[in-house]
């Protein structure tokens, strides 16, 4: 079997939504440096990002929106029109030196992925999974929706039956509208209850084409473990699916200032791990995340994972160097020993949340698809 493959990119080296924005730090340069440093990722396995083309983005984003997010890229500057129109130039979605080119590059990657799983394998592009874009406008950091791109690319392959999990603190509100009633993908969301995009209902079946299973505050990883062995991996089994594409955002662990699930990296590997196995072909995006060291070693224990390396216990002092060398304007104080010395975070059992069973029962008796 091809060992895996690693898709990344300098711009993400040199680029930032700006300094007071949550995305002003390091992420997918963290993941390539770890990796580097661990000896676990060869020449032979990375591959240089391409930057997609306009007519390529138009699978799913509107023309107009495409020349409106390039002219903003060229000109450092929206009109009040284009920013009520594409929500570019505002808090959340800034206008910055490389705000096309970068997405682009991201989606560049995830449509490149299509194209090598076409014969079967696993890719990784942690620059990937912007999930919040929208087709004719941007939403939650997410100028574009490489996700969306690449499950249209597998359909355009011929295959009937592409899965979509996302186990991101935020609801994947753009793919949800994608897919909407499309009878060959299947969604699968787990996120934060009463979270932003405040989508995402335990209700909200997408057309039939969805399961969302919202999680409440604190839930730690035995609750995250139950979900996925009552709801994600079942479906999956019922589904077979030809292709999968995992949405791996980091913003679910304890750390992240941006949500409050009490989840550990070794959730999100036991996910990248169960599903590896289930599809012949396996995309692994990135996602959401906004602690430099979080991300940064959760990130690369995937591309671990995918890869079959043990994960030491202490870093060597390679690896250690590069996480001693972040800093983070929005969190000054120097971390914890252990987002500085390991990788893998000590799990995080514990209780679960009184309703997460009743919520997998009402799934099971509504879906049926896995009973």
């Amino acid at each position: 079997m091809q060992a895996p493959l690693f898709i990344g990119s300098e711009i993400y080296r040199g680029s930032s939504y700006g300094a007071l924005h949550p995305l002003s730090i390091p992420r997918v340069p963290t993941v390539i440096d770890l990796s580097r440093a661990m000896g676990w990722l060869t020449q032979a396995q990375y591959i240089n990002s391409p930057r997609a083309k306009p007519a390529a983005l138009t699978a799913f984003h509107t023309p107009r929106y495409i020349a409106a997010l390039q002219a903003a890229e060229t000109t450092g500057a929206v009109d009040a029109d284009t920013r009520a129109r594409h929500h570019l130039g505002t808090l959340s979605n800034p206008v910055f030196g490389e705000m096309f080119r970068r997405p682009a590059t991201a989606a560049g990657g995830s449509l490149l992925a299509a194209t090598l799983l076409a014969q079967g394998g696993a890719v990784y592009n942690p620059g990937g999974g912007t999930h919040h874009g929208m087709a004719d406008h941007a939403g939650g950091f997410c100028y574009l929706n490489d996700p969306v791109l690449a499950v249209k690319a597998f359909l355009a392959q011929g295959l009937t039956r592409v899965a979509y999990v996302d186990i991101d603190a935020h609801h994947c509100d753009g793919v949800a509208a994608a897919f909407h009633g499309e009878p060959r993908v299947l969604m699968i969301s787990t996120h934060e209850a009463r979270r932003w995009p405040f989508t995402g209902a335990l209700e909200d079946r997408a057309g039939g084409q969805a399961i969302n299973l919202p999680l409440a505050r604190g839930t730690n990883d035995s609750g995250f473990a139950m979900a996925l062995n009552e709801v994600i991996l079942p479906a999956l089994q019922a589904m077979r699916p030809e292709a999968i594409v995992l949405q791996c955002g980091a913003d679910a662990v304890a750390e992240d200032p941006l949500a409050r699930l009490e989840l550990s990296n070794n959730a999100h590997w036991a996910t990248v791990a169960a599903l590896h196995a289930m599809s012949p072909r396996f995309l692994v995006l990135g996602g959401g995340g906004y602690n430099p060291w979080t991300v940064g070693r959760l990130w690369a224990g995937v591309w671990a994972t995918l890869n079959g390396h043990e994960i030491p216990a202490r870093l060597p002092e390679p690896a250690r160097a590069v996480l001693a060398a972040l800093c983070w304007t929005r969190q000054p104080k120097v971390p914890g020993d252990h987002l500085l010395d390991t990788l893998r975070d000590t799990p995080r059992d514990g209780a679960i949340d009184q309703d997460l069973r009743p919520q997998i029962a009402r799934l099971k008796a509504r879906q049926k698809m896995w009973v």
